[in-house]
């Protein structure tokens, strides 16, 4: 049975599931209907430690669909978020994440949206979940909720280590500062 958390909520993965090795973090979004520019929402994977990115390697996302030893793999990028489910997936192996890896962070961010005029206050339905790869199973789910009309990229959620256990928290923290905001405060070299 899946849990539904509230912001800030968390969930034992390892005590929910025993035995879980791999998991998959389905993204999805419905994009408001505009006469203007399409919406193209972008999900992406920061692997940290004591909240940095381990290396520019270490950040998936479309351009860098795989982590260095495997562990984290986008499944690629959706251009129109159009259709049910998931709009982008992205796979763990917890058993292959770096061991100095305390947590993943997966944010989605609206691609070229300054220019394109667009906020998540236009993005409804969002959420993220986290299923069990192995039988299919929806462990835990967070829908976002909160009116984030100046915010262009958001933190979904996040798995993380905790005292030998591997746990989600649901996050929904807002980024004015887009994609690159977010590659900044956790120690992505930018261009």
């Amino acid at each position: 049975m899946s849990v539904t958390l509230a912001k800030g909520g968390n969930v034992s993965l390892t005590k929910a599931a025993p035995n879980l090795t791999q998991v998959q973090i389905g993204l999805g979004w419905d994009a408001r209907s505009t006469t203007g520019a399409p919406f193209d929402l972008d999900a992406s994977a920061l692997l940290c430690a004591g909240g940095r990115v381990l290396g520019d390697e270490y950040f998936v996302f479309y351009n860098n669909l795989r982590s260095p030893e495997g562990s984290v793999e986008h499944q690629g990028d959706n251009l129109t978020g159009d259709g049910d489910g998931d709009d982008e997936v992205v796979q763990v192996n917890l058993d292959l994440v770096p061991v100095q890896v305390d947590k993943v962070v997966f944010a989605v961010s609206i691609y070229d949206a300054e220019a394109r005029i667009q906020n998540f206050g236009q993005v409804s339905n969002a959420y993220i979940r986290v299923v069990n790869l192995t039988d299919g199973r929806e462990i835990a789910r967070y829908d976002l909720t909160e009116d984030a009309s100046t915010e262009t990229a958001m933190i979904f959620g996040e798995l993380y280590r905790y005292q030998g256990e591997w746990k989600f928290r649901a996050v929904g923290q807002g980024y004015a500062s887009g994609l690159r905001g977010i590659a900044l405060d956790f120690g992505v070299n930018v261009q």
